[in-house]
This record gives C-alpha cells, structure tokens and sequence, in this order.
C-alpha cells in the first residue's frame, strides 16, 4: 500500500498534475528559515534535501529573473519550478530503483569515460579546479561518482523507454498529413551556386575580363560549376564549389534574387556587377512553392509519430512508477 501523505504542497502538486494553473499551488521558500536544511521528500529508501533543491535550481534562476516582467510573474515561475525540479528528482530516484530491481549492469567503463569527459571539457583537465568545484557542492570524489553513476543510469533508462516498439501504419501517416499539411507549406526555392569575383590590388580592369573569359570557357566546354568555382570564386564558400545550399527569394540582396530567380534549373547567369564585385550565378535545382507531396514527407512524418509515440510510453511509465511507489512529501 502507498504510505503517501497529503499536505498542501502534495495537494498542489496533484492540482498541477490535474491540469490546474499554476497560480494554485503553494510550495515551500527554501531559501529562508525554516527551510534552509530540512527534507523536502522521501522516495522509496532515499530522501530528496531542500538543500538538492537549491543546488539543481540555482543555475536556472538567473534566467527567470531576467525573462520576469514582475515580481509576481517571477514568484510563479518559481513555485513552477520548485514543482518540476521535485519531481524530476523523484523520478530520478525511482528509475535507478528500477534500474536496481531489473538487476541490469551498468559497465565501469562508462563512468569513468563520463569522468574523464567532465573533467576535460568542463575544468579543462584540472583536478584543482574540480575539487574546489565539489568542495563547492558540499560532495567528495566518490559521492560525485555514485551521482554521476546515477545520472547515467537515468539516460540510458529514459532512452530504452523512448524506443518506440510500434511500427507506423501507412494509414496514420496519410492521417498526419492530411490533418497537417500547412506544416508542409514551403516557399519558392532555388538550390543556388555562385562564384564571386572582386579585383586585386594591383589588377587592372583588363585582367579581370580576361578572368571572367576564362571562367565562361570553361563553362561552356562542359567544366562543371563547381569545379570552376572551387578554381576562381573568392568568397568564403570556395571550397565548397560555391554552394549556397536552398534560397529563397529574401535571402539574397534585390539585384541577385532577380536574376536567380529568372534563371532555369542547370543554366548559369551572364555576369552581375555590384560595387567591385562581379557574380556569376548557377542554379542546381528549383523548387515552387507549394505543400510538399507526401512522398517527400513520409520519413519526416514518421520520425514524428515515432517520437510521439515514444514519448507517451516513457511518460506512461514514469507515471506507473510514481503511482506504485512510496513517495512522502514535507
């Protein structure tokens, strides 16, 4: 039997779960007596501080205050995010119990390499600097481990329950886009290469047609665009052929965009001169605007379902957890 007692903070956090706004709830002010040192809940064997509280909210705090326009709007997005570090706390411990109760085996391997990453990428590989870190949390080397541990145990869980174990059907999929089809809306778009010309410091206008002459002649014998523009353009996309990838209309200034636009999929433009520089265009391919058909939509519909699907299975099964396990809060 669930030993799970009911003050107002449980009370409020079931209003939340029920759908209830948030300006319902009542949570504890964890940064003034009494509440500085205290539990704020038991979960199973293992008790969640005020003290872990603050130290997972903290980091989020500053960005609260900024994004408030009020001191009200800012003491409820704090009851809202006293209310969601809590829980993600207690769902933290009761997946490592059941990480525990299916007798799983997380290698040593893993952590260490966790460790060592920790070390390298956020303290830049100094074992000072790391130790004053915990010393800052109030935590030893080995109780950083054993957190570290747990918080792996967690990812790995949380990514086995994502995996979807249903196929998508054809006939959602048709559903989805049907029901959907303004998300698949795309603008007139052309998939763009171009080689940028500008003159050398000592080069004479002469020396710069002679260029350009070289460039058309390799074009027209059938040297392929990119070819010509990783050999002449002198833009930063050089090495790259030129490529710009897919544009639309607005992204190019008014003189370039006409003449893109006007051009037909695999033909390259006359030379274009703005300032000191000169542009010749090349257009891969097109595309009209339109709603995509759904044959160029399918997999992207498909990894929408899927991950739809994946996320009510965690969500169901992190809600099973909370619901057979004992959870007290104070």
């Amino acid at each position: 039997m669930r030993r799970t007692k009911l003050p107002t903070l449980i009370i409020c956090l079931l209003a939340l779960f029920a759908g209830l706004p948030a300006a319902a709830q009542t949570v504890h002010n964890i940064w003034d007596p009494p509440y500085r040192q205290g539990i704020a809940a038991e979960v199973e064997n293992s008790i969640i501080t005020f003290e872990e509280l603050r130290r997972e909210m903290a980091p989020l705090i500053p960005r609260i205050r900024e994004s408030s326009r009020s001191r009200a709007e800012f003491n409820k997005r704090m009851e809202e995010l006293y209310v969601e570090v809590l829980m993600n706390l207690i769902d933290q411990v009761l997946i490592v119990e059941a990480f525990k109760e299916k007798e799983y085996q997380l290698p040593q391997t893993y952590i260490e390499n966790e460790y060592d990453r920790i070390l390298i990428e956020d303290f830049e590989g100094d074992r000072s600097r790391f130790l004053e870190y915990l010393e800052s949390q109030g935590k030893n080397v080995r109780e950083f481990r054993l957190d570290l541990r747990d918080r792996i145990i967690v990812s790995v869980m949380r990514a086995e329950k994502r995996k979807s174990q249903s196929q998508i059907s054809p006939e959602r999929i048709e559903q989805f886009y049907n029901e959907n089809k303004i998300n698949f809306y795309e603008e007139e778009a052309i998939k763009l290469r171009i080689i940028m010309l500008r003159p050398l410091a000592d080069e004479n206008p002469d020396q710069m047609r002679q260029t350009i002459d070289r460039i058309y002649e390799e074009l027209k014998a059938g040297t392929p665009f990119d070819e010509v523009a990783s050999k002449y353009s002198q833009d930063s996309r050089r090495d790259r052929g030129g490529d710009w990838g897919w544009i639309q209309r607005p992204d190019l200034k008014d003189e370039l965009s006409a003449a893109a636009f006007a051009l037909e999929k695999g033909t390259y433009s006359e030379p274009i001169k703005m300032g000191d520089q000169t542009f010749i265009l090349y257009v891969e391919d097109k595309r009209e605007e339109g709603i995509q058909p759904i044959n160029e939509v399918r997999d992207r519909i498909e990894e929408i379902l899927s991950s739809q699907l994946a996320r009510q299975a965690q969500d169901q099964w992190i809600e099973r957890l909370r619901r057979e396990a004992y959870i007290r809060y104070y």
